[in-house]
């Protein structure tokens, strides 16, 4: 923009007022807005074309509505010029006369930098860089002019500026107004901050920017916050937002014609979201932490600093109702800290979104997870219509949801953090009445539970009006946690097919009932989870591997029978009866417990006994006089431990026992010799060590007959060679295998995918292998089993627990290997298990436990046993993995990894 004075007044003219103000925008070599200093708003500003001289036009844009219209490029040097005084004055404070003022209002006038007429002279400055020239026609008649002549010469001389050799095209920009791709031309430069000058702002959070050093002339939008903005509608002027102006004079004082960088982050909708860095700060934090802008749910994810940081900054804001927020009222305003902030112990998981805690005092609290929805039925359902829908089952990974939540969670202590109580809401035709909800972010071990959910596909992330803020506390990790899942395919968002839950409940169907009980009974101690407590003693068990429903009564027990509502009355609880129900749930309420069934009743229920961390049920509600011991009990293995239970608690009189009176007895109860542990040590051979860490052995005394045995089998086959592939192998058929060796051993044959993959095991030394039919061979009968027992023989390690993380097992298998295998040890059974017994072994001459050596090594971790016979060498196992623990040995190497969440890896208490 070029400007030009007329000729200067002949005679003494009086002296011009000086003026103050802040230079806010360079319009050209020759023209800047000045702005006054803010009070209580954005400030007064006024455009000062600089007298006498000119410099060169800068670029302009063909005007949107004129078809014919050219843009004008830059003027040489008029790029150079403005450039010069933006680095000069921007920001800075600058005195200024006004000489003249056109009928159209434009004023002209000399700049000084700093306060007074002392400072530097602008113009001068221009002129003697070269960066503009005095305007045609002046004569020197008078001191300023006069000088601006000097300067000029001066610069001729010395060809600075335009007055250098050449046409100056190469102070001429190549500007860029628009970008063919913009997602192409954002993701090319990698989020490295790009050099740039802020040339307009439209509102406190759009700019334009001159990106360099290739011009590219862009509208960028701060990522993750909204200003308020000025609405503009045809033929109407502009109307600000309350805060508007304010937050626009923001970002103008501080980043206006300055020097940035900016990370260009993402594009929507062709416009192009970034971060605009600055020395002194970060425009789009400082604009939330003063009240001058939201954060914004559809870009926030895109902002690279954490969009963490951002929500820390609005809250800041939020908490003082500064501007924006100055009529602000919190979700949670109303409560107290502590009812904000709290630990507490999970009773209950609710479906897949809500939990109820036991708080400090006592009382039961429902916690719904903020920000989440569970999975639900989409569309048409092909849910069968004469069937009652069981949301458990029936709903798509309703139950992994639900199952991920109770291991996690049942038991355990969690943090509580309060985000907002959403208040009842009465039934509509489309959506049932809710009651107060209370919804929370709940973590445990530093793990938010929503999170986790929401990251494996068990749940999704509720949308909310901007406006809402009645949400979670790190409703941008859930965000961020649904774009993984569905990046990754997991849960509801898989393209496989749903996972289907065919689950019978036989609850009170007598004919299922009686069909299953067999199954039951024979099973013994089968596992089960308990899904609800009807009372005391009556529960309803879901059976994992039977994959049922059941309704479960306790056996030996007398409990108080509770309230029932009956057809035409309500029949009261027997005293005692809620305390007995409020017990059992606290104590089993969907935990992982063992079952006995012992029989059924009439209407279906099965009868048997329920243990849960080796704890009796039936004996611990009789401890906490809450039930009598039934006469059934007399047959079953329980009775004394209930007799015993039952003593006691007769002595304490409370509950039950309340009006209890003591009769004499003469009987004298017998005490019981308690079951010693047996050592009794045989040699044995180590063949084998499997990848679970059980071991095959033989037994040292029968070693002979084996030997002996083989080299008479192999004499046999030496002199009768089988022809090659005349044996037809059958699973469970005894044969015999040709190993790598090269020699024949005893195997059984465990499956046949095909004649040239076959598995077989080595009955003599426990190892398997899969082989050609072609190398097996019939067992000739003078060398079955029935001549010599297999003489591998299966057990376990008693007292410890094998890792159950693939590496872990893999070093505790190869330190096994590397002691034991084919050597010589010392073996006790010490009690029998599921499978194979539980042995312990000694190396042949140390006599050292090589189990404890695993301990100590920090190879295992002990299990625990609550048989007194085995407390003394339990101790001796706990002290040593103590020892490790310590040391921090392998397993232990980042400290106790069993916390709260250490399930999730594989490991337990």
């Amino acid at each position: 923009m070029a400007s030009a004075a007329p000729p200067g007044q002949g005679g003494s003219a009086p002296p011009l007022a000086v003026q103050r103000g802040i230079v806010k925008m360079v319009l050209s070599g020759c023209a800047i807005i000045v702005r006054g200093q803010p009070r209580g708003g954005p400030p007064p500003e006024r455009q000062i074309n600089l007298s006498n001289i000119r410099a060169g036009n800068l670029a302009r844009r063909a005007a949107a509505g004129q078809p014919d219209a050219k843009d004008t490029p830059d003027e040489p040097w008029g790029f150079p010029a403005r450039e010069f005084l933006r680095k000069k004055l921007i920001g800075k404070e600058v005195c200024f006369t006004v000489e003249y003022k056109t009928p159209q209002g434009r004023e002209y006038g000399m700049v000084y930098l700093g306060k007074d007429t002392s400072g530097e002279n602008i113009a001068e400055s221009l002129v003697a860089e070269g960066l503009a020239s005095r305007r045609e026609g002046i004569r020197a008649n008078n001191p300023e002019q006069s000088r601006l002549a000097e300067l000029e010469e001066q610069a001729k001389s010395a060809k600075k500026g335009m007055w250098s050799e050449g046409t100056g095209s190469h102070t001429i920009r190549d500007l860029k107004y628009t970008i063919e791709n913009p997602r192409h031309f954002v993701d090319s430069m990698h989020q490295k901050p790009v050099n740039a000058i802020i040339e307009h702002v439209r509102d406190g959070s759009v700019v334009r920017a001159l990106l360099l050093p290739d011009y590219y002339l862009v509208t960028v939008m701060l990522s993750g916050i909204k200003c308020p903005t000025f609405k503009r509608e045809a033929d109407a002027p502009e109307v600000p937002e309350p805060f508007a102006a304010e937050a626009k004079f923001f970002t103008e004082s501080r980043l206006l014609q300055r020097d940035v960088q900016i990370v260009l982050e993402s594009c929507h909708n062709q416009n192009i979201l970034g971060t605009i860095l600055h020395p002194n700060g970060n425009i789009t934090e400082l604009l939330l932490k003063e009240g001058f802008a939201r954060c914004v749910d559809w870009s926030i994810a895109v902002y690279t600093r954490g969009a963490d940081k951002l929500r820390a900054a609005e809250r800041f804001a939020k908490e003082r109702k500064l501007r924006i927020w100055r009529d602000y009222v919190a979700p949670t305003a109303n409560l107290d800290q502590k009812d904000k902030q709290f630990v507490a112990k999970v009773m209950q998981v609710l479906n897949a979104d809500a939990i109820v805690v036991k708080l400090n005092s006592g009382d039961h609290k429902t916690i719904h997870l903020s920000s989440i929805r569970p999975p639900r039925l989409e569309g048409d359902s092909t849910q069968d219509k004469n069937r009652k829908l069981r949301p458990l089952y029936d709903i798509p990974y309703m139950f992994e949801a639900r199952e991920f939540l109770r291991k996690k969670l049942i038991g355990k202590k969690v943090n509580v953090t309060v985000d907002y109580i959403r208040p009842a809401s009465s039934a509509t035709e489309t959506v049932p009445a809710f009651s107060e909800r209370t919804c929370a972010t709940v973590s445990i071990g530093g793990i938010n539970i929503a999170e986790a959910l929401v990251s494996k596909g068990l749940a999704t992330v509720i949308r909310y009006r901007q406006d809402d803020d009645q949400r979670s506390s790190h409703y941008d990790e859930l965000l961020a946690a649904e774009a993984r899942a569905i990046k990754n395919g997991k849960g509801l968002h898989s393209k496989k097919e749903v996972p289907i839950h065919r689950v019978a409940d036989i609850s009170g169907d007598t004919q299922k009932a009686k069909q299953f009980l067999p199954f039951l009974q024979r099973a013994g101690r089968s596992e089960a989870v308990v899904e609800y407590v009807f009372s005391g003693s009556r529960l309803k068990l879901f059976m994992p591997k039977e994959t049922c429903l059941i309704t479960f009564l306790l056996a030996g027990i007398e409990c108080p029978r509770g309230a029932r509502n009956l057809p035409g009355l309500v029949q009261e609880g027997e005293p005692f009866s809620e305390e007995a129900t409020h017990f059992t749930k606290e104590l089993v309420l969907q935990r992982e417990v063992e079952v006995e069934v012992e029989s059924m009743d009439k209407a279906g229920n099965f009868i048997g006994w329920l243990h849960i961390e080796g704890l009796n049920l039936s004996v611990a509600l009789v401890e906490h006089a809450l039930s009598k011991v039934h006469f059934t009990a007399e047959r079953s293995p329980y009775y004394k431990a209930l007799l015993a239970a039952e003593e006691a608690a007769k002595q304490k009189k409370e509950k039950v026992w309340s009006h209890y009176e003591e009769t004499p007895v003469e009987e004298v109860v017998p005490v019981l010799e308690e079951k010693e542990r047996t050592a009794n040590y045989k040699p044995v051979f180590v063949t084998e060590i499997t990848d679970d860490l059980h071991f095959y052995v033989q037994d040292v005394e029968t070693g002979a007959q084996l030997e002996k045995l083989m080299e008479n089998m192999r004499a046999e086959v030496g002199s009768h060679p089988p022809v090659e592939g005349s044996y037809a192998p059958r699973r469970g058929d005894f044969c015999i295998a040709k190993f790598v060796d090269g020699e024949w051993y005893r195997a059984r044959v465990e499956k046949v995918e095909s004649a040239a993959k076959v598995h077989i095991f080595y009955i003599d030394y426990g190892n398997k292998e899969t082989l050609p039919a072609t190398r097996l061979a019939a067992l000739p009968p003078a060398f079955s089993t029935r001549v010599l027992p297999a003489q591998a023989t299966e057990y376990k390690f008693a007292f410890i627990q094998v890792p159950q993380d693939d590496d872990a097992r893999a070093d505790a298998v190869d330190s096994v290997v590397r002691d034991i295998q084919n050597t010589q040890c010392l073996l006790n059974v010490e009690h029998l298990g599921p499978g194979c017994p539980h042995v312990t072994l000694q190396f042949a001459d140390s006599k050292s436990d090589v189990g404890l050596g695993l301990v100590k090594e920090g190879l295992v971790m002990v299990e625990v046993r609550k048989e007194k016979q085995f407390q003394k060498v339990i101790t001796e196992y706990l002290n040593a993995q103590e020892t490790a623990k310590s040391a921090r040995l392998n397993l232990w190497r980042y400290g106790d990894f069993r916390a709260d969440d250490a399930d999730e890896f594989g490991y337990s208490r």
